[in-house]
């Protein structure tokens, strides 16, 4: 936030008010510059669309900055108001726009999930799915096929697979003697796929080709890993369930929206001329 602790010899007639006895409100006036008040919930409501940095701060530096803040913005508006252009009558509304579509969407997107719509969405995910099977291999790159035939001779003859790799793989994972940890299906082209499922644990493969080249492959070992709990997938399906409504929203308002679109032949580069906004 540009200049959050700033402070400005701006001259302005700025009215402090006198300790409030009651407890605070909203509509506690915390300032008036010139005339306009400030008041807690505008520093309350300024809180809220602060980065997370700020939101870090301690309670009594966020006040004083904020009301600062406000302060010297209303300063300048003042200012800005009487000499307002048509720049800076569009931005206005343009920013008051954005503003509003921007704290709809999150009064709709952040509305309390009924657990039971979080619980049918993680049926809809993993219900029907059972344990599901992962691969540990490692893999020789080479570039033809007579490459991956003589590797497959040298493994034969008992040669160390890893050690292999670190010679002669074209690979990224050559360096780490080819490993390429755990994957399941559809996380690998069809054919190294393929031939890695039709191994058994320290088997070899024959030479199989891709587009990033011939490759030799032993399938390291296999597991079965179950679906993961509601618990650990909460917070990726509750983020989608969100965004579904939004997007749900959205479609809906437009739907219903009267959105009239005169058709206009213009020039999309005019969007860069900014003397059709001067005065």
């Amino acid at each position: 936030m540009k200049k959050f602790l700033a402070t400005a010899a701006l001259s302005a007639f700025i009215a402090l008010p006198a300790a409030a006895q009651d407890a605070p409100t909203a509509d506690t006036v915390l300032a008036t510059v010139n005339g306009t008040e400030i008041k807690l919930g505008h520093l309350i409501a300024m809180q809220q669309m602060l980065p997370p940095q700020y939101q870090e701060l301690p309670d009594n530096v966020l006040f004083d900055g904020l009301l600062e803040q406000l302060v010297q913005q209303q300063i300048l508006a003042d200012v800005a108001d009487d000499e307002m252009t048509a720049r800076m009558e569009l931005g206005l509304a343009n920013e008051r726009r954005a503003f509003l579509a921007a704290m709809l969407l999150d009064q709709i997107g952040m509305a309390d999930l009924p657990e039971e719509e979080v619980q049918a969405e993680y049926d809809a995910q993993y219900g029907s799915t059972g344990a599901v099977t992962e691969y540990n291999a490692s893999h020789i790159l080479v570039e033809t096929e007579e490459a991956a035939q003589a590797l497959i001779a040298e493994l034969g003859e008992g040669a160390d697979f890893a050690e292999l790799a670190q010679e002669r793989s074209i690979g990224p994972s050559g360096p780490n003697g080819g490993q390429l940890g755990w994957f399941t299906a559809g996380m690998m082209v069809p054919s190294f796929e393929e031939a890695v499922f039709a191994l058994e644990v320290g088997e070899v493969s024959a030479p199989v080709e891709t587009q990033f080249g011939w490759h030799v492959i032993v399938l390291n070992d296999t597991r079965d890993q179950e679906p993961p709990a509601l618990e650990e997938v909460r917070a990726e399906l509750e983020d989608g369930l969100r965004r579904a409504r939004v997007d749900a929203a959205i479609t809906e308002l437009s739907e219903a929206a009267e959105v009239v679109r005169p058709e206009l032949e213009i020039d999309p580069s005019v969007i860069r001329n900014l003397d059709l906004l001067a005065d």
